[in-house]
């Protein structure tokens, strides 16, 4: 979103404000031009709970939804997190659920590409299918990890494949998705089970997709469950990953990069609370009372140390992604704890930010249809989003603070 006269977005060094590659600039400006009509329509959709399918139409025919994918598959060629963060927080000062969706799509092109460049034998070519998917058809694809109740699983089938049965909650785009990458844990005949990432079209045999959301936050999103039932999924078109219960540290690397930039939706929420209350203040008759101009300034002290400090995040993140040759374990550490650090301070300066400004408004800012109610509700699903959960992330990063996160390392 364009930044308003007076806004704390001018192009401050390390402050998340600009892009830093030309590729990231180009999504940007392109951004740029649907911007104003998701926030004029995101109050509606919010209200109704219903998916902005136009818009999302309209951006894959611009690009956006490709945006991540390599020029030479059909993309933008975007591939630096920080860009990928800036281009959210800009969606999501239009409208979070928005961001929140189309955040899936960026990092399922960035961790493609990067499958493609690092995988397995099977997953190169897998990988690759899936970028020439979102770069020439604007495939709309969904991730399912939340596990609701037991455990999603493949079980090998007659004919060499898989067979996928589980149910999802929390989906994003669920019932517009036209595939989806589903996590779950292989049940072998022999050997040890492994975690997994099937890909399998929306109109597979056993998918369902029941448009039935109904969030406090996040309305938008159409973030439902989705039933697999004996899914059928064929050997090529799996992920296959490490033992089960089996501790990697190398995985955090691809964990960092794929869920970093999803912090940029609720730094953008805190932007936009914090533009639409001191816009209001200014047109105030009169000099502020001396509380107010407190919270005012405290409000800009906060976003920036949240801007700041995820900001510092990515950069890391940026230098350490495409460093394969670095001890993968050693690599994995180094990314997750500052992007832990930074998920920490955005979940409770976001929140903070909002309520205080819910101050500043007043009563007015606690009835439903009040831009702040809706900033105020879907803030607080920060705190649900992977990886980790508060408990997890304090496992973490006390372990790294004492040096017990390392394998082996003494209790």
């Amino acid at each position: 979103m364009t930044e308003q006269a007076g806004s704390t977005g001018g192009a401050l060094a390390g402050g998340l404000t600009e892009p830093v590659t030309p590729e990231g600039r180009t999504l940007l400006e392109i951004l740029g031009r649907h911007l104003p009509g998701m926030a004029s329509g995101a109050g509606e959709h919010d209200r109704n709970g219903t998916f902005p399918l136009d818009l999302v139409r309209s951006l894959g025919a611009d690009g956006v939804l490709a945006a991540t994918v390599p020029v030479e598959f059909g993309g933008l060629g975007v591939s630096s997190v920080h860009d990928v963060c800036l281009a959210v927080k800009r969606i999501a000062e239009a409208d979070a659920s928005v961001a929140l969706s189309l955040h899936m799509q960026f990092s399922r092109g960035i961790t493609m590409s990067y499958e493609r460049e690092h995988g397995t034998d099977t997953g190169r070519p897998l990988a690759e299918r899936l970028l020439r998917l979102m770069g020439t058809e604007k495939a709309l694809i969904s991730g399912a990890l939340k596990d609701a109740g037991g455990t999603t699983e493949l079980v090998p089938a007659a004919d060499g494949g898989w067979r996928l049965t589980g149910r999802k909650i929390l989906v994003s785009m669920a019932p517009y998705a036209t595939h989806f990458v589903v996590a779950a844990q292989t049940r072998p005949t022999s050997g040890p089970p492994l975690t997994a990432s099937a890909f399998l079209p929306a109109d597979s045999l056993g998918l369902k997709a029941p448009d039935n959301w109904n969030g406090m936050g996040m309305r938008a999103s159409a973030s439902t469950e989705v039933l697999f039932q004996d899914c059928p999924v064929p050997a090529a078109d799996v992920f296959l990953r490490g033992p089960v219960g089996v501790r990697s540290d190398a995985a955090m690397a691809g964990q960092t990069v794929s869920s970093i930039g999803l912090l940029g939706v609720y730094a953008g929420i805190a932007q936009a609370a914090r533009d639409f209350t001191v816009a209001g203040t200014a047109r105030r008759r009169g000099e502020p009372a001396a509380a107010v101009r407190t919270l005012i300034a405290e409000l800009d002290v906060k976003l920036y140390t949240l801007r700041t400090a995820l900001a510092a995040a990515l950069a890391n993140a940026d230098h350490y992604a495409y460093r394969a040759t670095d001890d993968p374990d050693e690599r994995g550490r180094l990314m997750m704890a500052p992007f832990q650090y930074a998920k920490l301070i955005v979940n409770r300066t976001a929140a903070s930010i909002v309520e205080d400004c819910m101050t500043l408004v007043g009563g007015a800012s606690f009835t439903a249809n009040h831009p702040l109610s809706r900033h105020y509700r879907d803030v607080r699903a920060g705190w649900f989003m992977q990886p980790f959960t508060y408990a997890d992330a304090v496992d973490h990063l006390s372990a790294h603070a004492l040096g017990t996160d390392v394998a082996g390392a003494a209790s």
